[in-house]
């Protein structure tokens, strides 16, 4: 992910694979397509390495002569081991940006431990936060750990190049990401409200342990919709819509502590209304009101959401097979324009001709 931020801003990113197979993400596939790298390697250039013969880490430190920055996500201890620590990078290239993005980083107990995001999702607290109290803690069906660590990571790198271009005697500025610090930093005040209440928050399902209501509802034709209506000011428009004026004087429902505490009453009183409706009903019924709720989506509804054309939030691509494919686009726009699609995900090697010199890896 951190690479892929890169990227799509523009950065010149040569991705160093292994022979034959190439990077992991090439054998995700789906009906023969190669969906993750075909999203997550586009705007890079393909080089391969057999990092474990020295001809390898030749061409490895030719290319770090030049860069900018090292991203690698070896277990730690490799990089030392192929003669790049610290100080032999210093002496290669002192402007270099190390990243080093590990499991439970460079130090401590856990460092020489296999690190896989799912492990992380696991031990950080998320999954025993996530999902229904009478139901098994839930992972997340995508690699969150590795992409939270990969935005703190590009903005860390960038940091770090700023700080480099600023300095009049640069030495190598190293940083150590761990997948797990990153995930359990954007969890919420779970230390401190632990050490304040001795509790452990149960888990709440869509519901929000701060505020209520917040869940998903579902609606009469079987659609569902999300509301978040913690805001006095919407929650009295939704009491009015729904028929129930006095809903905010109800002592059950007067404050945030009340509207918690009876959360499976206010629960009721919200899905009794919207099983009424239609989704499109509802929609309207929020819009006409001023009410913060939407419809839960999936990618077939959003693939021709008027919302996600007009923001013009996909991207068509064609992979090294020729075959076209939409692929989501980068999620920002800078002067009123997103970053372009400058070359599809490389093929395995693509590029060795253009960034080695001397004897050649082969695939």
């Amino acid at each position: 992910m951190l690479t892929h931020v890169l990227a799509d801003l523009g950065a010149q990113v040569i991705k160093v694979e292994p022979p034959q197979k190439g990077d992991e993400l090439r054998a995700w596939k789906r009906n023969g397509v190669s969906t993750y790298w075909l999203s997550y390697s586009r705007n890079k250039d393909s080089v391969v390495l057999d990092l474990r013969d020295p001809q390898g880490q030749v061409h490895l430190r030719q290319l770090l002569a030049g860069a900018d920055m090292l991203v690698e996500n070896f277990r730690p201890g490799t990089l030392e081991r192929m003669g790049l620590d610290k100080a032999a990078l210093q002496l290669l290239n002192p402007k270099l940006v190390v990243v080093r993005i590990s499991g439970w980083g460079q130090t401590g107990t856990y460092a020489k431990k296999g690190g896989f995001g799912s492990l992380i999702e696991a031990m950080s607290g998320f999954a025993a936060m996530n999902g229904f109290a009478d139901r098994p803690p839930v992972l997340p069906p995508f690699a969150m750990a590795d992409s939270v660590a990969g935005i703190y990571g590009a903005a860390l790198a960038l940091a770090a190049l700023h700080k480099q271009r600023a300095t009049a005697k640069p030495r190598v500025q190293e940083i150590d990401l761990s997948l797990f610090e990153p995930l359990f930093s954007v969890l919420g005040p779970q230390a401190a409200e632990y050490e304040l209440t001795g509790e452990v928050h149960a888990r709440s399902g869509s519901r929000s342990p701060t505020h209520a209501p917040r869940n998903v509802y579902q609606t009469k034709d079987q659609r569902w919709v999300a509301l978040s209506a913690g805001m006095e000011g919407t929650l009295g428009r939704l009491f009015e819509g729904i028929g129930f004026p006095e809903g905010l004087s109800d002592p059950r429902f007067s404050t945030h502590e009340a509207r918690l505490q009876n959360i499976d009453a206010l629960d009721k009183l919200l899905q009794d209304h919207l099983s009424l409706l239609t989704l499109d009903e509802a929609l309207q019924f929020f819009s006409e009101r001023d009410i913060t709720a939407g419809p839960v989506c999936d990618i077939a509804d959003l693939l021709e959401h008027p919302y996600m054309i007009d923001r013009e939030l996909l991207l068509d691509d064609v992979g090294v097979d020729g075959s076209s494919h939409r692929i989501h686009a980068p999620p920002y726009k800078i002067n009123g324009r997103r970053p372009p699609l400058r070359r599809s995900a490389p093929s395995l090697g693509q590029d060795n001709e253009k960034w080695l010199t001397g004897p050649k890896e082969t695939e």
